[in-house]
């Protein structure tokens, strides 16, 4: 590690579902401005739930982002003169890839949105009492987790299945083939549905029943890697372990603390809270990850948010540089639409698996605006819900952090606070995640880091609070 004199320089990582981002993050746990690299990728999707993403691609994106945020790091003196003392990463939750003994893919990126393995998970539910796992992994029994995927590809293909030597996160593999090794930290263990979040051991019952043992797996522990082999740049740093995107998220936005929440709305969306353990009851339906050793991670995330926008923009041919003022002057409800956005398997609060996206009412009035705006709506129903069932448990309601691409429409974030009935202070770091990940690598390092000045929140419209009081009534009857 670095002498404690010298102030960190982290190079973070960002794995997501679309794009893979990298960025330097000073001590203090500032973005420098100008060296965060981006590429984006699309997902391979199929009609029966299928969601991959070819590892080739992964890698190229985490070769060119690295290698333009050292690029700026060398090019700029005032950074040079500082070396790069640690690497961390965030990395989408649930996903998995198997890969041989020299680290080889041989499948895909399952990411956490394919869901192929919906009967294995109903099948699982039928054999196992799904609240005793619950309590036991912080992980309901279903198509997002690692159990039902694994059962899936034993049945459809236990050939394969039987040739993979390690299951890991994208993360892991990428480490591995950076560093030569790699470790699963607890965080990212949390997230695949076969950890004991109590023990941080893996689940001997679930093991078992996908016929897998320990050895199947990276080693457990957040311990920190050697240097990297293909960047020279890098051979100074300590590599952290990944965590889970959401703990990121929460850490990055200053989330951490009793009485805050953070809500992300990107491609997916999510609402978390972060507690101190032990932790030893939380709502059924609900996810209970772990950040860290003595860190949990409570909420629900909803499979359908930004994917939505993204689907009518593009199938209802809107003009997006339009449609901000166009929804700005529409702040009700008045489209007379109930939707069940269930575009892709829906997880929290219900678990709406084998549902479909549904649009009701439809008149000749109706327009694509009409659509859109009921689809958003219908999202942000999903994190209300979540947001409701969480406030339940809480001694006092939270104040909500709010962070990722919906922070590009105020009209967006209105309307959310308006169904949430709460206000929303927006995250001034537009990459939490990526801050998030520098953040633990540095409370490790021991360094001292600036908290957040957030702007003024945003609050709910009243007019807006009793329409969408009275359409969320309707909307779950319709559901």
């Amino acid at each position: 590690m670095p002498p404690k004199s010298v102030a960190p320089l982290v190079l973070t990582f960002d794995i997501g579902t679309s794009s893979l981002r990298t960025a330097l993050v000073d001590g203090s746990g500032s973005r420098i401005a100008g060296a965060t690299a981006q590429e984006a990728y699309p997902l391979w999707t199929t009609p029966d739930g299928g969601a991959e993403l070819p590892p080739a691609t992964l890698k190229r994106a985490a070769n060119t982002c690295i290698a333009q945020t050292i690029a700026v790091h060398r090019a700029r003196r005032s950074l040079s003169r500082t070396p790069i003392s640690a690497v961390a990463a965030s990395c989408f939750w649930h996903s998995l890839i198997g890969t041989d003994e020299k680290n080889r893919p041989l499948t895909p990126i399952y990411t956490w949105a394919d869901s192929r393995c919906r009967s294995d998970a109903a099948r699982l539910r039928l054999e196992l009492d799904e609240r005793t796992v619950h309590a036991r992994t912080g992980c309901m029994l279903r198509a997002s987790y690692w159990p039902a995927k694994l059962l899936w590809l034993r049945r459809t293909n236990p050939t394969l299945f039987s040739r993979v030597r390690r299951w890991m996160s994208p993360a892991e593999w990428l480490y591995r083939d950076f560093t030569g090794h790699a470790h699963c930290g607890l965080s990212m263990a949390s997230g695949t549905g076969l950890l004991n979040i109590h023990t941080l051991a893996w689940d001997d019952a679930l093991l078992c029943r996908c016929q897998l043992t320990p050895d199947h797996f990276n080693p457990l522990s957040e311990e920190i890697l050697l240097p990297a082999r293909p960047f020279p740049q890098l051979s100074g740093a300590v590599w952290f372990p990944a965590i889970g995107d959401g703990a990121a998220s929460n850490l990055g936005s200053g989330a951490t603390h009793p009485g805050l929440a953070a809500i992300n709305v990107g491609t997916s969306a999510a609402l978390r809270i972060v507690r101190s353990g032990p932790v030893t009851a939380f709502p059924f339906g609900l996810f209970c990850y772990r950040v860290d050793a003595t860190r949990y991670l409570i909420g629900g995330a909803v499979s359908n948010a930004g994917n939505l926008r993204a689907w009518c923009l593009r199938e209802l041919r809107l003009d997006d540089s339009r449609i901000e003022r166009l929804l700005a002057a529409r702040p009700l409800p008045t489209h007379g639409l109930t939707v069940l956005p269930y575009w892709s398997a829906e997880r929290a609060p219900a678990w709406e698996e084998d549902h479909r996206g549904r649009i009701d009412g439809i008149t000749l009035s109706t327009t694509a605006l009409d659509i859109l705006q009921a689809v958003t709506e219908a999202s942000y129903y999903q994190i209300a819900l979540i947001a409701d069932l969480l406030a339940s448990k809480e001694t006092a309601a939270p104040r909500f952090v709010i962070s990722g691409g919906i922070q590009r429409s105020p009209s967006s974030l209105r309307r959310l606070a308006s169904i949430l009935n709460r206000p929303l202070h927006p995250c001034p770091e537009p990459e939490a995640s990526i801050r998030g990940a520098a953040i633990y690598a540095l409370e490790r390092l021991g360094a001292s880091i600036d908290p957040l000045s957030f702007p003024a929140a945003i609050r709910p419209q009243r007019a807006a609070v009793a329409a969408y009081k009275k359409a969320r009534s309707c909307y779950a009857s319709e559901d």
